[in-house]
């Protein structure tokens, strides 16, 4: 909306231009276009009501537990994992590009997820514009990205610039699985989709407060969401925000 509508269909590639617009439209929550049945709008019976509606809980740490695998499903190690991750029988495999795997440490203290490789990434993520400002987040908390795990959801960049939906729940799982071979004390995620994919909700919902992704060996890593950096580029009003998070995170890595 509000963009350059003046498409060339006879010289564009129109199908990515479809597959962004049912995208958008999901993204919306658009599943019908036209129910089969007249409805009253104005009878407030034809609407089922929630089967449960509770508060938010009022505890600081929330817990989130990673998703059971299937025994051998995925690998049990973390270095056949990032083989695996990289190979033909990866959810994205098919996707065009060269996949750009996780760089920094494997036993750092603090991982970072974000969802995909932006489109001028070619040997790491976050590179070019949105790269440098995260350098800048991590140097406000001392750090630098040589201390860190940086990883994502997708290891190729989708065509339409975000995680598809109906890959969605997939790469969720393998997400979920690398954290806990990883087994990080804190997890930084950023952006709607990495937050999912880790805590089944949006950054809107998980950010202000820590979470605890459950371990099988009892321990757990604490997880912080926040707006993923090329938000902050867009809408420079939520690095507010962005500082309070990694205020957040920053009280963790300290204890």
């Amino acid at each position: 909306m509000g963009a350059d509508q003046h498409i060339d269909w006879a010289s564009e590639n129109w199908t990515d231009y479809a597959a962004s617009a049912l995208e958008w439209w999901r993204d919306a929550g658009v599943d019908v276009v036209v129910g089969d049945e007249p409805v009253n709008w104005l009878n407030r019976n034809n609407f089922a009501a929630p089967d449960d509606v509770s508060p938010p809980p009022a505890e600081r740490v929330s817990h989130a537990s990673p998703a059971i695998i299937a025994s051998g499903a995925l690998p049990v190690t973390l270095a056949d994992f990032v083989t695996w991750r990289a190979g033909k029988d990866a959810p994205d495999a098919a996707w065009s590009g060269e996949p750009i795997g996780t760089t920094g440490p494997a036993d750092a203290a603090l991982m970072v997820l974000v969802d995909c490789p932006e489109r001028d990434d070619r040997d790491q993520l976050l590179g070019g514009a949105t790269g440098r400002l995260f350098d800048n987040m991590l140097h406000a908390i001392g750090l630098t990205r040589n201390a860190v795990l940086l990883a994502s959801v997708c290891v190729r960049r989708p065509t339409i610039g975000r995680v598809p939906r109906d890959l969605e729940q997939r790469l969720g799982e393998v997400t979920r699985h690398h954290l806990s071979l990883a087994a990080p004390k804190h997890l930084l995620v950023l952006g709607d989709a990495a937050t999912r994919a880790v805590l089944a909700t949006n950054v809107a919902g998980a950010r202000e407060r820590l979470h605890a992704f459950n371990h099988k060996d009892g321990t757990s890593t604490r997880v912080v969401a926040s707006h993923h950096p090329r938000v902050l580029l867009d809408r420079p009003a939520c690095k507010a925000e962005a500082w309070k998070d990694l205020i957040l995170l920053n009280e963790g890595l300290q204890k």
